[in-house]
């Protein structure tokens, strides 16, 4: 049922897809045809998908073509089986207040993917919990919905939270983002050297047991190195990086250097390379989005609309933010020809570019450690690659680099799976013992 789905789909985007990353580029016709076998055979899960709650609702959403980098219609054209939706609340104050506000906006994105699995497209996309639900759900056609919480903050300072979250469907969680947290210094102290627990909290080191005992999955991605190190020193089961690139590869904090990657390999988990351009290659990175940004910048003084910046954004409200998200996806899409038209001129950061962090990764860790994300709507996205309908590429790449259907299915979802079964099972021994 799923090779037959997926199979139609594809054909008919994987033309479109190709020639927006491989403009000019010749590629042998059995070299599309051996990638699309394999990408129609495997299960692509992609392990970081940002959306707003505006999405989710009777009016407007995912079962629509709408200009979220992912929805129903664009992972129908890219084959993408598993779509890991992101739970995703932004650092606050570390006080009473702030974690209720962020419990609440939590319990809304909660809310919204129940919505959209049970009343809104339950026909078209089912949530899974185990892996073992993923390949049932594959297997009869539908889309997978799986949960991750991107920061633990919303947890407060009631570990409870931490099972409570198990309930609703998460299987991963951060203990920190963009910010320190109650629960683990965040790779952000990267930058002046200012720590706030030097790696994780007393409660942080709660979480990490509590979430072994419930069977979610530890995710390193954006808590700082100690705190990292700490974790997977402390984790009874594999721990993963939902969305890291290789430091060593390019030097930003958001990365993994090598004594993390080696520690992750000990550990038994898995690192999901991120397809975000300022973590691939930060300079081609800014030159493209500076040009970017001054088309941007034009198109909003003509609507009488401002383009904030990063400080500025940081001083909006929650309800503010949604606003000026959506104001800006306007200009965004007004500046997308013009766009376009420079991004023949400047050279971007690409699928490529991807893969060779990819290489990079399997050749230290193995390719058993190594998985794919893309960080879609969340700021992710490279040429060939910018969004869920051009997924395709990415297995193409692969396939070129010469990677086997074996190195590709354990890549897209073997090895995710493989490590969520771990923690399930060692969840399961650790409550039978308690």
């Amino acid at each position: 049922m799923k090779f037959l789905l997926k199979s139609s789909l594809l054909a008919i985007a994987v033309s479109s897809a190709l020639s927006t990353a491989y403009a000019g580029v010749k590629i042998e016709q059995s070299t599309i045809d051996k990638a699309k076998a394999i990408h129609e055979r495997v299960i692509v899960l992609d392990t970081h998908h940002d959306f707003s709650v505006a999405n989710f609702s009777e009016e407007k959403n995912y079962t629509m073509r709408l200009k979220s980098q992912v929805n129903l219609p664009k992972m129908d054209e890219g084959g993408l089986d598993v779509s890991w939706l992101i739970v995703y609340t932004g650092q606050g104050a570390l006080n009473a207040q702030g974690y209720a506000t962020a419990h609440k906006q939590a319990m809304a994105k909660f809310d919204a993917i129940h919505r959209l699995t049970t009343e809104i497209a339950p026909d078209k996309i089912e949530l899974a919990l185990t892996s073992d639900d993923v390949r049932r759900i594959v297997e009869s056609g539908k889309k997978v919905a799986m949960i991750g919480v991107e920061n633990g903050y919303p947890i407060g300072t009631d570990i409870s939270n931490v099972k409570k979250f198990y309930d609703l469907g998460a299987r991963y969680m951060s203990l920190a983002h963009n910010g320190h947290s109650q629960l683990s210094d965040s790779n952000t102290g990267d930058k002046d050297k200012k720590w706030l627990h030097n790696g994780l909290s007393d409660l942080g080191r709660e979480a990490v047991k509590e979430m072994n005992k419930w069977g979610i999955m530890i995710d390193i991605s954006h808590p700082s190195k100690a705190a990292n190190l700490e974790m997977m020193a402390l984790s009874k089961a594999p721990v993963i990086a939902s969305h890291s690139a290789s430091r060593a590869m390019y030097d930003h904090s958001r990365n993994l250097d090598d004594e993390e990657l080696l520690a992750l390999k000990e550990n038994g988990g898995v690192v999901q390379a991120v397809a975000f351009r300022s973590y691939i290659d930060g300079e081609k990175s800014k030159a493209f989005a500076d040009a970017k940004m001054t088309i941007y910048k034009k198109i909003a003084k003509e609507k009488g609309y401002k383009v904030l910046s990063r400080d500025e954004r940081k001083k909006l409200t929650p309800t503010q933010a949604e606003a000026y998200w959506a104001k800006f996806m306007e200009v965004a899409a007004l500046a997308e020809p013009e766009v376009k038209r420079i991004g023949d001129t400047i050279e971007q950061v690409s699928v490529s570019d991807l893969v060779d962090h990819i290489d990079y990764m399997v050749k230290l860790i193995g390719i058993e450690h190594v998985g794919i994300s893309s960080d879609f709507d969340g700021g992710g996205g490279v040429k060939g690659w910018n969004d869920a309908s051009e997924t395709f590429n990415v297995t193409l790449e692969l396939v070129k680099r010469g990677y086997t259907e074996t190195d590709i299915e354990k890549m897209w979802s073997g090895n995710l799976l493989r490590v969520l079964d771990e923690v399930q099972n060692i969840a399961q021994s650790i409550q039978q013992k308690s």
